[in-house]
């Protein structure tokens, strides 16, 4: 694990400079492209949505993007994601309560925190090797600016890779930038409050229980089969993969191909 401080300053000092980015005018215009788009965004929410969306497209190496935010009374929440994955990995650290996006929500000041191995590393029993299971090897966590007003939200841009290394050193700056974003948005709007992180978390838990009823449907039209023989190879293949039955539904759904997670029955 790698935790960086240096260069924050700086980084956001030439950033407001009008320094041009790392690798010429297309990097440049988009982000130009973002700050517009941003401008024009109705509510928080929008603001974030676009900010992992462009993470995705900009930052070398990203296959996963997600944004995590952290109340003042240490609770966890993912507001976006460019992938139901990305929620599925940064639960698992709120419920381990270990991995770079934990790690950097909860630090007072700038922090980059990045592992380029995660089924080598040490410092995250528990989350690594969870998340090199689900096929994620590297990640890289950029603590968003602390909101001094309430709600008083902490968090982070989090990046996930399949590759091992693939997210150091060139995906810092875009990843930097893009933090900045986020924290500029929460920092200027009211409208990210309690009572919506809770609308937010109730909208969650309904999708969670309905996520394996889409996979059951998957399997269901895939292998002409009926909704508890779907439930059951759900549950089998879960215990098998020792993947949590939520998780594995996700993933099914996702990926809308379960021939590469359940084996046909034979």
């Amino acid at each position: 694990m790698t935790t960086d401080k240096a260069g924050w300053t700086a980084d956001r000092e030439a950033f407001r400079g009008g320094r041009e980015l790392s690798g010429g005018g297309p990097l440049a215009g988009q982000f130009a492209e973002l700050t517009r788009a941003l401008l024009n965004a109705p509510t928080v929410a929008d603001v974030l949505d676009q900010v992992v969306t462009a993470a995705h497209r900009v930052i070398p190496g990203a296959d996963l993007v997600s944004i995590t935010l952290r109340t003042a009374d240490d609770c966890f929440h993912t507001p976006v994601v460019t992938n139901v994955v990305a929620a599925e990995l940064d639960r698992i650290q709120y419920e381990t309560g270990e991995g770079p996006c934990v790690e950097a929500s909860r630090n007072p000041g700038p922090a980059e925190i990045r592992s380029d191995d995660l089924a080598t590393e040490t410092a995250w029993p528990r989350f690594g090797p969870e998340a090199a299971r689900l096929g994620f090897h590297s990640v890289l966590s950029v603590a968003l600016a602390p909101n001094a007003r309430p709600p008083r939200y902490s968090g982070a841009l989090n990046v996930y890779s399949r590759r091992p290394g693939a997210l150091a050193p060139d995906a810092h700056e875009p990843a930097l930038l893009l933090a900045t974003h986020a924290s500029l948005a929460l920092a200027g709007t009211t409208a990210v409050t309690r009572a919506d992180l809770t609308v937010a978390q109730l909208h969650r838990a309904l999708e969670s229980r309905d996520v394996i009823g889409q996979a059951k449907g998957v399997l269901m039209a895939r292998r002409g089969i009926g909704a508890d023989e779907a439930f059951d190879e759900l549950r089998r293949a879960s215990q098998d993969l020792n993947i949590k039955l939520t998780a594995l539904a996700r993933l099914v759904t996702a990926r809308n191909a379960e021939a590469d997670l359940l084996p046909a029955d034979d």
